[in-house]
């Protein structure tokens, strides 16, 4: 498999807990009871997989590979990616520490719901930009030597810095959410 390929199957996970995330926002903008463990496990699965392991990848190994390839970091694709990143992390931040204000019992559900809002957003538009213009650009532009190299460094990535079965646990939490939250 293409590491784009990879990195593909990866945002279908992404824009599964993403979708989990808009029902529970939609439940607190409902004022209707919300759990916020699974606010908290939602989080967990932003910061460890789509952050720690594909973000990982993306800015451990396929950008400094398109840069070598020639393609610009700033004003370019991998500084906008780059900065969306960052940008979805404060969002990320901001939805942790409301959860934990909620659990405390102080009232914070709307900054749950308004930073959800405007992660899912912004990474529903990243993930569009990175499988139409960015992945494209790097199949066009990396050899066969170059993607083969980059398979290797994200199964190192997953195996040995994320650990061996955590993709897969990310995974089984993210249907088990489906099932809870979207299933009807």
């Amino acid at each position: 498999m293409k590491p784009t390929e990879e990195l593909m199957e990866e945002h279908e996970a992404i824009l599964g807990i993403l979708d989990v995330l808009d029902e529970i926002s939609s439940q607190i903008e409902r004022h209707a009871p919300f759990n916020t463990d699974d606010v908290a496990r939602i989080v967990d699965f932003l910061r460890r997989f789509a952050d720690g392991c594909h973000h990982a990848k993306e800015e451990q190994h396929l950008f400094p590979a398109l840069e070598q390839a020639g393609v610009p970091r700033e004003n370019g694709p991998i500084g906008m990616m780059l900065s969306e990143h960052d940008l979805g992390r404060k969002h990320i931040a901001a939805i942790a520490a409301a959860c934990e204000k909620c659990v405390r019992g102080e009232e914070a559900s709307g900054e749950i719901a308004s930073n959800a809002r405007a992660y899912a957003r912004l990474l529903r538009d990243h993930i569009n930009k990175e499988n139409r213009v960015l992945f494209p650009m790097a199949e066009r532009f990396l050899s066969l030597e170059v993607q083969e190299r980059l398979s290797g460094a994200f199964a190192h990535l997953e195996e040995v810095e994320i650990g061996r079965g955590v993709h897969e646990r990310y995974h089984a939490m993210l249907h088990e959410l489906q099932d809870e939250y979207l299933a009807s």
